[in-house]
């Protein structure tokens, strides 16, 4: 079992930049595959970002360039950078757990509460 915890969300302008957080519980953090996905009104849930057990990150076309996945095993925790960040942007981002690696939502296993991220132009 695993539990999320996002944190980081807020209000920003157009072009500003946030960093959302996930703490783990649990010591198999290393062991899970991690993702960034995001859901806005009236819109279903997408993939944002994912990092591997290893490393190796994928990103959605959408925030190419802008967004920053990141891992640290040690303190059971992923992140992401999000600059120049875009009114499109605005959503619940959740972070999610994986037990092997993959672009899928619904092959994530465990998932965080959500925290919101509000871009005004």
């Amino acid at each position: 079992q695993v539990q999320l915890v996002e944190s980081g969300g807020g209000l920003v302008q157009a072009g500003g930049s946030l960093k959302l957080s996930c703490a783990a519980s649990g010591r198999t953090f290393s062991a899970y595959a991690m993702g960034w996905f995001r859901q806005a009104p009236g819109k279903e849930r997408e993939f944002v970002a994912t990092t591997t057990r290893s490393g190796t990150i994928y990103y959605a076309d959408s925030v190419k360039g802008r967004f920053t996945i990141s891992r640290d095993n040690a303190k059971n925790t992923v992140y992401l950078s999000m600059n120049n960040l875009k009114p499109e942007d605005t959503a619940v981002y959740y972070c999610a757990a994986a037990k092997a690696w993959t672009l899928k939502l619904q092959d994530y296993d465990y998932w965080g509460q959500g925290t919101q991220v509000t871009v005004s132009s």
